[in-house]
């Protein structure tokens, strides 16, 4: 059978495309299980140090799950108690991804297309990408993530004007109230993309998987209570080969090479 997830790991860079642009790259179960092994391939893999995840084509990164699949037979009960814990693409609540996640948004993100971006850290968009939690428009709720990482990363009256009525939001807006971190024209999606891989792959991976472990591990804490822990990326990151690399290359005026360890 056609494998409808493309993992390829070239070097450092893990990239994950959803590979059914006939369906606008919308995910049935095949998919939605596939990229839960590659999730889990990558957590395993310590050679990744960055990871960017897109749609095959030019007109969706994902739309959400396969209306024509036979996932629609069920229940919104159903549907609702065989939730993956790691949300919609296995990512949109995935909490044990320790490496930076780039989301390549190339058209649509809607409906858990929306819920994998938001389960990401940096978002980059083509100009003419639109994004929505459309769910209640066809009857259903954004349980895959959508609903409460909505409402965390956003002020709560633009998060609630998304949520409350279903609707479609430009890259440009969704860049305004903060979930986009950069807009370009289609032609130039790739180049800003590599941009922030290479800015991404600049920093030790050690301090990287320690600042991410803290920031997910800390939500939801106070300040004071997230300063306390101690999570194991942080407690390597401190005694490391990339912190004695970065120091030695500062002194000697050169780039760092990272051990990653």
């Amino acid at each position: 059978m056609t494998d409808e997830v493309r993992y390829i790991r070239d070097g450092h860079v893990a990239r994950v495309t959803i590979d059914r642009p006939a369906v606008l790259n919308a995910v049935d179960v095949k998919t939605h299980t596939r990229l839960g092994e590659i999730w889990a391939e990558i957590e395993a893999d310590p050679e990744v140090r960055v990871v960017v995840v897109t749609g095959a084509g030019e007109r969706s990164f994902c739309v959400g799950a396969d209306m024509s699949a036979d996932a629609v037979e069920k229940t919104g009960l159903e549907y609702w108690a065989g939730l993956d814990p790691n949300g919609f693409g296995g990512l949109g609540l995935r909490t044990t991804l320790d490496v930076p996640v780039i989301a390549r948004v190339n058209g649509y993100a809607l409906g858990g297309g929306m819920e994998m971006v938001l389960g990401c850290d940096i978002v980059i968009a083509a100009d003419h990408a639109r994004f929505g939690l459309t769910e209640p428009r066809v009857g259903r709720i954004p349980l895959d993530g959508g609903v409460f990482q909505l409402v965390r990363r956003l002020p709560h009256t633009q998060a609630m004007g998304l949520l409350l009525t279903g609707r479609r939001a430009s890259a440009e807006e969704m860049q305004r109230m903060g979930l986009v971190n950069e807009v370009v024209p289609a032609e130039q999606l790739d180049e800003a993309v590599d941009r922030w891989v290479a800015d991404i792959l600049a920093c030790a991976p050690t301090s990287l998987r320690a600042i991410k472990q803290m920031v997910q591990r800390g939500s939801g804490l106070s300040p004071q209570d997230a300063h306390k822990l101690r999570t194991p990326a942080l407690m390597a990151a401190l005694d490391s080969e990339d912190g004695k690399e970065g120091v030695l290359a500062f002194q000697q005026k050169r780039p760092p090479v990272w051990p990653g360890r």
